[in-house]
């Protein structure tokens, strides 16, 4: 682990909150699993195959068209989709809403045209015009700009939040609180507790659906499970219905403010 990453792990409030790799998957899969996706990625490939654009009319018989056309799309889509919701979360810690999605997206079509122009290049040996890369780079940055700015699939309300699947059986309760230890967390459910070797900023990534906030650079507390809140000083103290109280630091007091958690 470099300096960098060993100051990160150690001061969390300068950690970005970003999905990590497992969980990113685990969006992407949900995604692609859903029926209207499929029939859009495969209504795509199918157009693309007959109007054969960039040259592969010309390079592709049909059958290898239609194989072609049906796996690239998906392909793009499956890589830009991850961009997005990898990159954008990045951006977005130090730009404003529309310019970090402006900017992923410019990042995804850069990227999803040079993987599509690159691989056409190795395996057919097509070089792409001008105009053909502008337009791919154009439709691949729409296409992605369109993934952010519609609505994300929701969880459940039943669901039960990924980070319970760290734990034992026996401790998988209703969330209370997430607490940084040394490189550890401590994940505190209605039936028991936990350390697991985690980076806060990855563990709140992976608490939906359980409404909640982070309090202090070292803890996040579920908002259902605060039974009383009072200032001390410049932060405040959440009493638990389980455990211990959890501090709030200056900086977030605006946040339980808005929750309601402490009168304005």
């Amino acid at each position: 682990m470099t300096r960098r990453n060993r100051a990160f792990v150690n001061d969390p409030e300068r950690a970005v909150i970003h999905p990590s790799p497992s969980s990113a998957l685990r969006e992407l899969r949900a995604h692609l699993c859903q029926p209207r996706v499929v029939l859009a990625l495969l209504g795509v490939g199918t157009i693309l195959a007959l109007v054969g654009p960039f040259g592969t009319a010309d390079a592709l018989s049909w059958l290898p068209r239609i194989s072609y056309w049906l796996v690239v799309p998906t392909l793009t889509y499956a890589i830009g989709y991850l961009l997005n919701s990898v990159v954008w979360s990045r951006l977005h810690a130090l730009l404003p809403r529309i310019p970090a999605i402006t900017a992923s997206a410019l990042i995804a079509g850069l990227v999803i045209a040079g993987a599509v122009f690159g691989l056409n290049l190795l395996i057919f040996g097509l070089r792409p015009s001008g105009f053909d890369f502008v337009t791919l780079f154009g439709v691949s940055t729409l296409v992605s700009l369109l993934i952010e700015l519609l609505p994300r699939e929701t969880m459940p309300q039943n669901a039960s939040p990924a980070i319970l699947d760290r734990l034992p059986l026996d401790k998988r309760g209703a969330l209370i609180s997430l607490s940084v230890e040394d490189h550890y967390v401590r994940i505190r459910t209605t039936r028991g507790e936990e350390m697991v070797l985690l980076r806060l900023s990855d563990a709140i990534r992976e608490v939906t659906p359980t409404p909640g906030l982070r309090v202090h650079r070292s803890h996040w507390v579920a908002t259902a499970q605060v039974t009383a809140a009072n200032r001390k000083g410049d932060g405040a103290v959440l009493s638990m219905a389980h455990g211990g109280d959890i501090p709030v630091s200056r900086s977030h007091m605006p946040a339980i403010r808005d929750a309601g958690l402490l009168p304005r």
